[in-house]
């Protein structure tokens, strides 16, 4: 805005004092102050407001005019509330310096002419930035991007004075000038969820550690629809196929207070951050397809050979530049909601959500930026969403073991004992592990799943082998629906979780485990109650021990024969015999389910 325009603004009361000559100059900022010398505050274009408390004689106007006129200031606006009169020789000296000096009337308050200048300012530098986002949108969409969404944060940052960040729907850093403050980004995309999941409309307004922040959807081509119906006015899509993995844009500021025009402005940011996010999507289709070529080929019993071959030319793509044969682990992910729109008819659709979710997931928390889950390869298939996960291997610690030796079959004899065994040989390296994997990321996805979504994930052991898949596939899926059986919206299992038949237990159905441990319990529990003998827990002592006469009798505080009447009483109610592997394992069992 130009200096002329607070002059013809009569609700501010300003009255010309010198410096008609320079009324074109243009104001970039407003600041109030009474410091002798303010300079160091200034960085040029500001209209200075002043009570004149730095003045305590006429040689006090010189140098002040002077250090304004140094800074580049645009005007000095002078209140007449204290001294009456601005002084003739603070005119003077504005003259001298070609600084146009206004006189502030006193009933108009400075805060008055602030909240001008600034609403002013900020609503030109808004139009302004507009026009480059939209110039900037109209590159990306023609053409290569021209720098990403860093560019125009940039320019919020630098001409709207906004701080913001693109986060993935986990609280991960997709673009910015570093990391929310406190690490809030996790807590932001929490918050984006629940509100999303609520059906509260954009943008939502938050406070996360005491700053407010606004929260704006990044949605994907095809998906702005979600929050106003479908094409032609048809069904609202169901906004679970897209909360999981929409990314968002966290501005620290309060969206409440802004004008129209600068929501708008917001909002076209958001377009040309998803112009980025298909982008980005685009290129993963290589490895997407990648994945589903080969666990399509792990499913069918394909030969070994076959599938080694397809692993030599996914290995490139995933590691490029590694000079090392990889060990491959696979990761199930699936999510399952409740009610129609989620259950078993929408498997496609689930298993797309599960797709992008477990890409996401699987990304290193450390690692910030678009491009940082190249490594990542997911297919889904029946709901269930599969990841290929390749891990690095120093090259002097394995050799080759896909592809063969020359012997024709295409199985190198590093593959024939890799198949003796177990799945989770991990020589050199852990790999994943599904106790650490969802722990950066459980607090957002459980507000996105809310109260009628759920995710589980399970984890394979690690293998170099194409023969190896297969299992590793099963492992995972095992993991999973172990996982599934555990309380909690977010749940995962691992490959070394597998070791102990006491998982199997919530696969046995109810009726089953009902019936069984009826039949071998309720004697046992029937006669404690007549007779107070405590049957029940001298077994469950005594399988503690191993069958220990003398350990147990010490835990119980008993003496051995009083133990052994015990053990005899319960083999005669139940007819089984406790010296005997099978009816230990059932007693053994049957507590565990009861």
């Amino acid at each position: 805005m130009r200096l002329r325009a607070l002059l013809e603004t009569d609700a501010l009361g300003l009255r010309l004092l010198g410096g008609r000559d320079e009324l074109d100059r243009t104001v970039r900022g407003v600041m109030t102050t009474d410091l002798k010398d303010p300079s160091r505050y200034l960085s040029g274009g500001e209209l200075v407001l002043t009570g004149l408390a730095w003045r305590r004689t006429p040689q006090d106007s010189e140098p002040f005019v002077r250090l304004l006129a140094g800074a580049g200031v645009a005007g000095l606006a002078a209140g007449e509330a204290e001294l009456g009169a601005v002084p003739d020789d603070l005119v003077g000296a504005c003259v001298r310096h070609r600084l146009p000096l206004f006189a502030v009337n006193e009933s108009v308050a400075f805060a008055t002419i602030t909240e001008y200048v600034v609403r002013q300012v900020s609503g030109e530098r808004a139009g302004d930035l507009a026009a480059v986002v939209d110039r900037h949108r109209r590159l990306m969409t023609s053409g290569p991007a021209g720098g990403g969404p860093e560019v125009v944060l940039d320019l919020l940052g630098s001409d709207l004075d906004l701080r913001a960040w693109v986060l993935s729907p986990t609280g991960r850093l997709v673009a910015g000038a570093g990391e929310p403050p406190g690490g809030a980004g996790a807590a932001l995309a929490a918050e984006h969820l629940a509100a999303t999941r609520a059906g509260r409309r954009a943008p939502h307004r938050v406070a996360v550690d005491g700053r407010t922040y606004s929260l704006f959807p990044v949605r994907a081509a095809g998906r702005g629809a979600a929050s106003a119906g479908g094409p032609g006015g048809g069904p609202v899509p169901d906004v679970r196929e897209s909360v999981l993995s929409d990314w968002l844009l966290a501005v620290e500021a309060d969206a409440g207070e802004w004008a129209a025009a600068r929501l708008d402005l917001l909002q076209g940011v958001t377009q040309l951050i998803a112009v980025e996010r298909d982008r980005r999507d685009a290129a993963r289709a290589v490895r997407r397809r990648l994945a589903q070529e080969i666990l399509e080929l792990v499913q069918s019993a394909a030969p070994p050979a076959e599938i080694a071959a397809r692993l030599r030319v996914a290995a490139p793509v995933l590691l490029p530049g590694e000079g090392a044969a990889p060990h491959w682990q696979l990761v199930v992910a699936r999510v399952d909601w409740d009610g129609e729109a989620g259950g078993d008819g929408d498997a496609a659709d689930t298993g797309a959500v599960a797709q992008s979710l477990l890409e996401e997931i699987l990304v290193d928390p450390a690692a910030a930026g678009m491009e940082s889950g190249d490594r990542i390869a997911v297919a889904h298939s029946g709901g269930e969403a599969i990841a290929l996960v390749p891990l690095v291997v120093p090259a002097d610690a394995t050799e080759e073991s896909e592809g063969g030796d020359g012997d024709g079959d295409g199985t190198a004899p590093a593959e024939g004992a890799a198949a003796a065994k177990p799945a989770d040989t991990e020589p050199t390296h852990t790999g994943l592990r599904a106790d650490v994997l969802l722990a950066a990321v459980r607090r957002p996805l459980a507000a996105g799943l809310a109260d009628d979504g759920r995710l589980t994930l399970g984890v394979s052991g690690a293998v170099h082998s194409a023969e190896g898949l297969r299992g590793a596939l099963e492992e995972a899926r095992h993991a999973r629906r172990v996982a599934a059986a555990r309380p909690g919206r977010v749940c995962a299992a691992g490959h070394h979780e597998l070791a102990s038949h006491v998982l199997l237990l919530p696969f046995v159905p109810d009726d089953v485990r009902r019936a069984f441990t009826a039949r071998l319990l309720d004697p046992l529990r029937e006669y404690d109650r007549r007779h107070r003998a405590e049957l029940v827990p001298t077994l469950e002592a005594f399988l503690d021990c191993d069958g220990s006469w003398t350990r147990c009798a010490a835990r119980l505080h008993l003496h051995v024969n009083t133990l052994r009447y015990r053990v005899g009483r319960i083999e005669q109610l139940t007819g089984r015999d406790l010296s005997r592997l099978e009816d230990k394992l059932d007693f053994f069992l049957a507590l565990r389910m009861s």
